[in-house]
C-alpha cells in the first residue's frame, strides 16, 4: 500500500510564519493606536505597513530571482522577439499602481526602480496580489476587476510563439469584515467573483482570479484543470481550522511557483516546497466560472 506524503514540518513552518507577520501587525497597532476605532492612528500607513509585511515575508520565502515589490505593468506596443508584431496598432498601455507585484528580475529587464515600487514589462510579471487589511463586502468586486485588466497586460507568447501562462492572481486579506449574508460567506465570495467577470468578454482561464481569502478565516481558490480544453474554473474553499494558519501562504506560494516553473516559461523541475496535508479535503465546492479557454 503507498504511503501518504508527510509534509508536516512545512506546513508548520508556513503556519508560524502566518502568526508571525499577524503578531508584527499588532505591535504596530501597539505603536501608534487608534482612538477612534480598531487599528492603528493612520489608514494609510496601516494599509502600507500591511503591505510591506507582506512583500517582506514572500520575499523571504521565493527563489531570489523572483523581485517582490509594488509598481506598474507598462505594455509598450513594440516588437518582441526578433520580429514579432503581434501589438501592431495597439497603444502602449499601462495598469493602476498594484500592491504586490513579483517580478522575474533575473532574466526580463525593468523600466524603473524608486523605493521599493517598480515599473516593469509584462514579460516577466510572475504574479499580482491585491492586499487589505480588512475584506470588505465591496472589495472582492472591485479588486477582481482590477486584478483582470491588469492581467490583460500580460497575454504573451513564448519563444515558439505558443500563449504563456498568465500570472497568478490573489486577493489577500489580513481579517474579513464581509457582513453575514444569507448564504455561506464562501458562497457569497464566489458570486461576487462571478460579478466582477460578468459584462465583459468571456475571460480566459488564466484571467480569473486564483485566490480570494484572509489569513486568519477562509480560503476560496480555483482549482487548477487538467489539459487543454477548458470551459469553466472550478471554485472551492477551506474553512481555517484552529491549527491551519498555513493555508492562505501555502495556498498563495504554491501559485506563485506554479507560474514560474509552468513549462511555458521555464525548462526546470518545479522543487517540493508547499505541503498539503494528505486526506484535507476542501470543504465545499462553491460554483464554476465559464471561461473561454486556459489562456
Amino acid at each position: 500500500m503507498a504511503k501518504n506524503l508527510d509534509g508536516g514540518r512545512v506546513r508548520q513552518y508556513l503556519g508560524q510564519e502566518v502568526r508571525s507577520l499577524l503578531e508584527a501587525y499588532r505591535q504596530f497597532e501597539t505603536l501608534l493606536p487608534s482612538g477612534f476605532s480598531k487599528g492603528a492612528a493612520h489608514r494609510g500607513e496601516d494599509g502600507r505597513y500591511i503591505e510591506s509585511l507582506v512583500r517582506t515575508y514572500l520575499r523571504r520565502l521565493l527563489p531570489s530571482s523572483l523581485e517582490v515589490a509594488s509598481g506598474f505593468i507598462l505594455r509598450p506596443a513594440v516588437k518582441t522577439g526578433n520580429n514579432g508584431r503581434e501589438r501592431k496598432g495597439d497603444v502602449d498601455t499601462h495598469s493602476t499602481q498594484l500592491d504586490v507585484l513579483i517580478y522575474d528580475s533575473a532574466h526580463y529587464p525593468v523600466f524603473q526602480r524608486f523605493g521599493d515600487n517598480i515599473i516593469v514589462p509584462p514579460e516577466g510579471v510572475v504574479a499580482i496580489i491585491s492586499i487589505k487589511k480588512n475584506l470588505r463586502d465591496k472589495d472582492v468586486v472591485l479588486e477582481c476587476q482590477a486584478l483582470r485588466q491588469a492581467s490583460k497586460l500580460c497575454r504573451l507568447l513564448d519563444a515558439s510563439d505558443r500563449p504563456m501562462r498568465g500570472p497568478f492572481l490573489a486577493l489577500l486579506g489580513v481579517q474579513s469584515y464581509i457582513q453575514k449574508k444569507r448564504v455561506e460567506t464562501p458562497t457569497w465570495m464566489f458570486e461576487q467573483i462571478r460579478e466582477a467577470y460578468s459584462g465583459e468578454s468571456v475571460p480566459t482561464f488564466d484571467e480569473v482570479v486564483g485566490y480570494v481569502g484572509t489569513l486568519n478565516d477562509v480560503s476560496l481558490f480555483k482549482a487548477r484543470p487538467q489539459g487543454e480544453e477548458v470551459r469553466s474554473a472550478k471554485f472551492v474553499y477551506i474553512k481555517h481550522k484552529q491549527d491551519e494558519h498555513h493555508w492562505s501562504l501555502q495556498l498563495i506560494l504554491t501559485g506563485i511557483l506554479s507560474v514560474m516553473f509552468d513549462p511555458t516559461r521555464n525548462y526546470r523541475r518545479r522543487p517540493g516546497f508547499s505541503a498539503f496535508q494528505p486526506g484535507r479535503q476542501h470543504d465545499d465546492e462553491v460554483g464554476e466560472l465559464e471561461v473561454v479557454g486556459l489562456r
